[in-house]
């Protein structure tokens, strides 16, 4: 095949939450847009949480930025699941994703899955095997570290009340002002 198209991340100064995806799918490098399955839930989490002031689609992801927010990937690569990406493709992204927490110095980093959470920390801690939701009490170069189920709608381990739930909390967590106010 071709060359694989990549997303682009939507990540621009005043940055209050940093969201980390795993990869893109298969459909949203196809749209040119994050999260764009159709069984995603992350739009309708960030309206429902208030992290937004108005309901969003994908199509729309270029204006995180107007409430503070930002958009990115520990791998570029798409693919149709993680089962294909390996720890050293995890590993290899987290320097990247390192740079781009010193340059705009958010507020919070976002995970947006246990899995990415696990590579990260995993061989330093002993984690449970259900890793609460929440504050973690890790960082990114300095940034603290709150994680979220992952929203894909393949993901069966969380309902999606425990889902805005951990929106919430974040959106509690983050205040509620938007770039203007900053």
């Amino acid at each position: 095949m071709g060359r694989e198209a990549r997303l682009s991340d939507r990540i621009q100064p005043g940055v209050r939450v940093l969201f980390v995806g795993i990869n893109p799918g298969l459909r949203s490098a196809q749209m040119g847009h994050h999260f764009a399955g159709p069984s995603n839930r992350f739009w309708k989490l960030l309206h429902e949480s208030r992290l937004v002031t108005e309901p969003l689609t994908y199509k729309e992801d270029i204006r995180l930025p107007e409430w503070g927010l930002g958009l990115t990937n520990i791998v570029g690569r798409p693919s149709r699941g993680i089962d294909s990406l390996s720890p050293q493709k995890y590993r290899g992204g987290m320097a990247a994703l390192t740079r781009k927490v010193r340059r705009y110095r958010p507020r919070i980093v976002a995970l947006l899955g246990i899995t990415i959470y696990r590579i990260m920390y995993g061989a330093e801690r002993d984690l449970p095997a259900r890793i609460p939701l929440g504050p973690t009490g890790s960082d990114i170069a300095g940034v603290p570290i709150f994680l979220l189920p992952n929203p894909s709608g393949r993901n069966a381990h969380y309902g999606y009340g425990e889902m805005l739930a951990a929106f919430r909390a974040l959106q509690l967590l983050a205040g509620q002002s938007t770039v203007s106010d900053l």
